[in-house]
Formats: C-alpha cells, structure tokens, sequence
C-alpha cells in the first residue's frame, strides 16, 4: 500500500499547542504542532502547513505503519523529518493490549515513556533547535503523539490539570480519527495477520479519557520520584529544557 492507493484527506486531530499555561507564562504558538497522520494530507494542507512555518516532522509510528504510507507530500518539501517510532512493533504491542481501555492504555503509556526515552529525548532536541514549528505525530494523534506532547509540556513546566486537558481535546475526535485512520490502518492490520481488531477500540471512544494521562503522570512519579526522571537518565540535558523553555514562552 502507498499513498498512491489511498483517499487523502486532512488531519482530523490537528491543534498548535499554543496557549496552554507553562511556567512563567504561556506556550506560544508556532513552535509544536499535535496532529493525526500527515502520510496522507492533500497538497492544499501540506502547501498551508509549509507557508505557516513548519520546519520539521516528528513521525511516531512503528516501522510497518511508515513502510505501508510513507512520508507522503511531505517528502516532497525542504521539511525536516525524523521517523523515531514509539512503539516499534505495532502489532505485538496490540497483542498484549487486547482489552484496549484507558486504563490499560496509561500502563502502554508508562511504558513506552520507560522504554523509548532516548527517542522522547531526541524528539524534543529537534522541537528545541528546529527553525519554525514542529509537527509530529503517529496515527491517531492520541497515543503516541500523547505522551510526546505530554513530555514537552512536563518539561515547560506545564501542571498536570492542563496537559490532561490538552490530551482529553483528542475525546471530542474520535469518531472522526477512526474514520480517517480506517482503510489505512485496515490494511495494515490485514497485512499483519490480524482481523477485526477495530472491535477493540470501542472502549476508547467512551468518556474518561483523561483517566490515561493521569495514570501516566501518577506512575511515573510513584515509580521514578521525578516524571521526568526516565528522560533525564536517556540524555535530556538541562540545556535542553532551558533552549525549549526559552523558545517556548510567549512574551
């Protein structure tokens, strides 16, 4: 499958964070940008994203996600892309998760902060030297692009009530996410082995959404002291969190 084969269409999930509440003040926008799967947006969002600023994207997904889509338009453009996948196989982590609810998605979350922490560290090193804003994202832009948000936000000195809220804005998208997700990630399911499995997301299209986020947030302090801590030990430098601090704050 290549984006040749599939129906573009624009992000369902895209917002700025700009203007959460981050210590010292507020996130400005332009500098990162949450989104849904940008594999696949028609030339008119590319042309808009690319005039706007953007400098970079962040792709989250797993290997086969990327082999199935590619990079898309994008590929076409002077934009700096960066494939640092969260999860590596889709398909075993699915497995594992087969009661996919909020609960068990913030134990996925914890893990993958655990496991991929140098890829979380690299992500934000590009969101803090990248000219212009970056964008990044998995599939839905609700997990993966989740807990990277989550991370930048942590590192902003952003307090928990509002990264929970900026992560629960994604409820309100679902219905439309899996529309737009369907026929690429029915494909890729089919090409993994799997059928059906979209049975399995009913549960996360219910209200409480937020309960994930908070898991991730409560675990990782019970676990580390610091939700920072799995970070800090992959690389994330204090000078890092000063330049993103730096770039970040709205004056």
């Amino acid at each position: 499958m290549t984006t040749a084969n599939i129906e573009l269409s624009a992000p369902v999930n895209l917002r700025d964070l700009g203007g959460i509440p981050i210590a010292g003040g507020v996130l400005r926008e332009g500098v990162a940008i949450r989104t849904d799967d940008l594999a696949y947006v028609p030339r008119d969002v590319a042309d808009e994203l690319v005039a706007a600023g953007l400098g970079a994207i962040i792709d989250l997904r797993s290997p086969a996600e990327v082999a199935a889509t590619g990079r898309g338009l994008f590929a076409e453009y002077t934009v700096g892309y960066h494939h640092l996948p969260l999860i590596a196989d889709v398909g075993a982590a699915t497995e594992r998760a087969a009661d996919l609810r909020h609960e068990s998605m913030g134990a996925m979350y914890v893990d993958m902060v655990e496991q991929a922490a140098p890829r979380l560290v690299t992500a934000l090193n590009v969101i803090a030297y990248t000219d212009g804003a970056t964008a990044f994202h998995c599939a839905a832009g609700r997990d993966r692009t989740g807990v990277l948000a989550a991370m930048l936000l942590l590192v902003l000195g952003a307090e928990d009530d509002d990264i929970v809220a900026d992560y629960a804005r994604t409820g309100e998208n679902m219905p439309a996410i899996m529309a737009r997700t369907r026929p690429v990630m029915a494909a890729m399911w089919k090409a993994l082995g799997f059928d059906g499995d979209e049975r399995r997301t009913d549960a996360l299209l219910t209200a409480g959404m937020d309960i994930s986020m908070r898991i991730l947030l409560d675990a990782l302090r019970e676990r580390h002291g610091d939700a920072l801590a799995p970070l800090r030990a992959a690389g994330l430098s204090d000078y890092t969190v000063s330049r993103l601090r730096a770039r970040a704050l709205a004056v």
